[in-house]
């Protein structure tokens, strides 16, 4: 039997990945821990709509945080969320390919493997 919570949950963290500005922040902090500003910065939002951003991706497990004096620190929690983006981008090369779609689901694997 499926478990419908765990969907929920897995629903919740696609949900938390679902803005450019977000996958912007999570593509910043695969390179490394920065400082909200930085963050702030490189999306060029107020500061108050990146630590949104930030806020709903920790309560999704996605960032981790930790102060410094006055300053606020994000790390990727999972890492592996690096790979997820991989899939995607084989999914987004399958699209733009001939015909606009996979003819062999083993392309999107293959692509994945190589991330």
């Amino acid at each position: 039997m499926l478990d419908k919570r765990r969907y929920e949950r897995r629903s919740k963290i696609i949900k938390a990945l679902a803005h450019p500005s977000r996958l912007l922040i999570v593509d910043a902090l695969a390179e490394g821990e920065r400082c909200v500003c930085e963050l702030q910065e490189l999306v060029g939002s107020d500061i108050s709509t990146v630590s949104k951003h930030l806020a709903l991706m920790r309560e999704a497990g996605l960032v981790a945080d930790h102060k410094q004096g006055l300053k606020v620190f994000y790390r990727l929690q999972v890492p592996c969320i690096l790979k997820f983006f991989g899939c995607i981008d084989a999914v987004e090369r399958n699209l733009e390919a001939p015909g606009g779609r996979a003819s062999d689901g083993r392309q999107a694997a293959d692509s994945l493997e190589s991330t």
